[in-house]
């Protein structure tokens, strides 16, 4: 009597990859999307008004093409905060409105951002509580 024994095979793993899958849901995919194209609108904004300060700060010349186009560009961003506090006769060097429109960005980029991401968050993140 001879019996046989059958080999056992050996098990193999799946090869390992370079590829990272994510396990994110799409609603937080949606919700970094949105979150980064509203900062990038917004940062955009406020470099053209610290371009138009720095411009007015340090004297360039307004009939230039590239200043020109950066002044009519930012002018009705910056025209809601003139008059606010009391510009000195004289030179337009330093102007508070253009200050002031950087800040008042500022601010509107962070709470739409916050809201977006208020809104779109997980639910188990927002329900859950530390017991």
């Amino acid at each position: 009597m001879t019996t046989t024994a059958t080999p056992t095979e050996p098990k193999v793993s799946p090869p390992a990859t370079n590829v990272s899958v994510s396990t994110a849901s799409a609603s937080s995919s949606s919700m970094w999307t949105t979150s980064r194209v509203t900062a990038l609108v917004f940062t955009v904004i406020e470099v053209l008004l610290l371009i138009r300060f720095t411009g007015k700060l340090l004297g360039a010349n307004a009939d230039q093409g590239f200043v020109a186009a950066i002044y009519g560009i930012t002018e009705p961003l910056v025209a809601p905060f003139r008059g606010i506090f009391t510009q000195p006769e004289g030179t337009q060097m330093f102007e508070i409105a253009s200050l002031l429109s950087v800040i008042f960005f500022v601010l509107v980029a962070a709470l739409i951002v916050a809201m977006v991401r208020a809104f779109t968050g997980k639910r188990t993140e927002r329900g859950s509580t530390a017991v």
